[in-house]
């Protein structure tokens, strides 16, 4: 793995290997995120190129899209390579609040253009989810779908239900993630359920802002945890929120939190998008709700505090889904099978490359 900042490291048997990182400065002249995106795009890719360009590997597995062209690099040079597309970028890019909108548009358009033509030129394409995988497809033929799903062993969904008196929220806290209307929310509750929030926000003003909301009084905030400490989280939780803000973006994606919560055991609260309602409707794991009504989340909320019997047995379905569909094992095998394929005729990519 090449990566940046943390230095040199074998850690269970993956070698990662440093290419640097910038220095940050004094936060006054720290860049903002655009300016920071661009030096990300120019300057450490640059960084990454030069150590991969130094190996000789089977094959090449680029996770960002500001690789691409390192990829057409190696390319060029006789390596297999493949895009791990975690994101549908140029619909991310649509969404971005530090973009203009007709510059988000026109961005949004020259990637997309960039990217079916660098992903046309690679070995194959990994993505992470179906959606993704239909709008790639059209390029470049060697394209699956591997979803980021848990570890259930990582997980343990034995506590005690009489033991969880609170809800959790696990991940990066943000204002598109739904922050306030959770913060909200907590006001309306006729329980005495508190929500424990396991992570960090992106912007200190926000932070700031919802610590001011009366349902704050509800909160613990957490901060960053391990993984050990958000399993505890969700140990103590009788439901997990996965309430995200309507965007282009998240309608289509599939949240690892929700799935993570499935396989602590415990039912999800999540938003009324078509793709997430289909998944928490058939595995009766969970409530949906409207994710911009706070009255809705704290009603949701509510139902699950009062009838833990209901509670206990949609946690246990959802668990009981993650062990048998949604979980890394079966995607591990789909990724394992296409690299098998991919190095298996090595003359044949030689030959492809004239």
């Amino acid at each position: 793995m090449v990566a940046d900042g943390l230095g040199d490291e074998l850690r269970d048997g993956v070698r990662i290997v440093d290419a640097g990182k910038r220095a940050d400065g004094p936060p006054e002249r720290r860049p903002n995120a655009l300016v920071g995106r661009l030096d990300r795009m120019l300057w450490t890719t640059r960084r990454v190129a030069a150590r991969a360009l130094a190996f000789d590997a089977d094959a090449y597995q680029l996770h960002d899209p500001e690789l691409l062209p390192v990829g057409l690099r190696l390319r060029r040079a006789g390596m297999r390579v493949v895009f791990d597309a975690h994101e549908d970028v140029p619909t991310q890019l649509l969404d971005k609040p530090y973009l203009a909108p007709g510059v988000a548009g026109l961005a949004a358009g020259m990637y997309a253009r960039y990217e079916r033509y660098a992903c046309a030129r690679l070995d194959g394409l990994l993505a992470a989810t179906s959606h993704i995988r239909e709008r790639l497809a059209h390029c470049n033929a060697q394209t699956i779908d591997v979803a980021n799903y848990p570890l259930p062993e990582e997980f343990s969904p034995e506590r005690s239900w009489d033991a969880r008196t609170g809800i959790c929220y696990v991940g990066s806290i943000s204002a598109i993630r739904g922050i306030r209307e959770m913060v909200q929310a907590c006001a309306l509750l006729r329980t005495p359920a508190r929500l424990a929030l396991a992570g960090s926000f992106a912007d200190p003003a926000l932070a700031r802002e919802v610590a001011l909301l009366p349902g704050w009084t509800r909160i613990r905030a957490l901060g960053h945890l391990d993984r050990a400490g958000v399993g505890r989280v969700m140990e103590n939780a009788f439901a997990g929120l996965v309430t995200l803000l309507p965007t282009a973006s998240y309608r289509d994606a599939l949240p690892v939190k929700m799935f993570e919560y499935m396989a602590a055991g415990i039912p999800v609260i999540a938003s009324d998008f078509p793709r997430w309602r289909a998944i928490v409707e058939a595995n009766d794991c969970g409530v949906c709700v409207d994710p911009r009504d706070p009255a809705a989340i704290a009603a949701a909320i509510d139902r699950l505090a009062q009838d833990p019997a209901l509670a206990r047995r949609m946690g246990a379905n959802g668990r009981r889904a993650v062990e048998q569909t949604y979980n890394w094992k079966n995607e591990a095998q789909k990724l394992v099978r296409f690299y098998a394929d991919l190095t298996r005729h090595p003359l044949a990519h030689r030959l492809a490359l004239t």
